[in-house]
């Protein structure tokens, strides 16, 4: 059972919030699964100067225990250069996937190991970037991860969030050797499959949205809110 406790999210826009998020990540990235020889190269200080990369630190009881990345129009063509391998049944097209749609990467997931246990930090941190990413004007995500990875969130992807997996390559930016299994999430179409779950997740991670976003995620001009009792994801007291 998680027991009471506060998480917060905020955008990492600060130098100070910054080694926050390096905390998180040396423990992780480095120590923890040695994907880097050093922890610190993971998130540079000229990433709080760019307008087409987003960070997000989730604290608990101010304590930073997660971070998350989204990079804006990420160079697709990188993707090709690691050898795409199409995953059995797809027939997945790069070049006219950038050009019907607006792409942001997400990735650089990390959670302390002592706090994973708390599902909220991952969900909290994912709705601070959805939200985001969607009032940016995006619509899709895509990212990879690492096949039969001890905490590979795999199945969360698959199954909950309605992540489509697309091509497998065997190297890329981590030193992990597990195969990379590239994955793409249509956000307006996670929107109306999560809507019509009608489950927490949904009202979790719509919470704090306008109404406008919710009519432009539905598709109609009116959307009912089925429920306003989820507090802000600044101030989400979770049990």
């Amino acid at each position: 059972m998680i027991s009471l406790s506060r998480i917060t999210v905020v955008p990492v826009i600060s130098e100070c919030e910054r080694q926050e998020a390096l905390q998180v990540l040396r423990a992780t990235y480095e120590r923890e699964k040695r994907w880097v020889a050093d922890g610190n190269q993971v998130f540079s200080p000229d990433d709080l100067d760019r307008f087409d990369v987003a960070w997000f630190l989730a604290r608990r009881n101010r304590e930073p225990v997660g971070v998350l990345r989204v990079l804006f129009n990420p160079p697709l063509e990188v993707y090709a250069q690691y050898g795409f391998a199409p995953v059995p049944g797809t027939s997945f097209d790069v070049t006219e996937f950038v050009k019907r749609s607006r792409v942001a990467e997400i990735g650089r997931f990390a959670v302390l190991p002592e706090h994973r246990g708390n599902h909220y930090i991952a969900a909290s941190l994912m709705r601070a970037a959805v939200r985001d990413t969607l009032e940016r004007g995006f619509t899709h995500y895509v990212t990879d991860i690492f096949e039969g990875e001890k905490h590979s969130p795999y199945l969360f992807h698959t199954r909950v969030m309605g992540f489509e997996p697309v091509a497998t390559h065997d190297v890329g930016e981590l030193n992990c050797p597990n195969r990379r299994i590239t994955m793409v999430l249509d956000l307006k179409a996670a929107y109306q499959r999560l809507r019509r779950g009608g489950g927490w997740l949904f009202r979790y991670l719509t919470a704090d949205w306008s109404e406008a976003l919710h009519r432009r995620l539905a598709g109609q001009e009116t959307v009912l809110r089925e429920d306003t009792s989820v507090p802000h994801f600044a101030d989400a007291v979770l049990v």
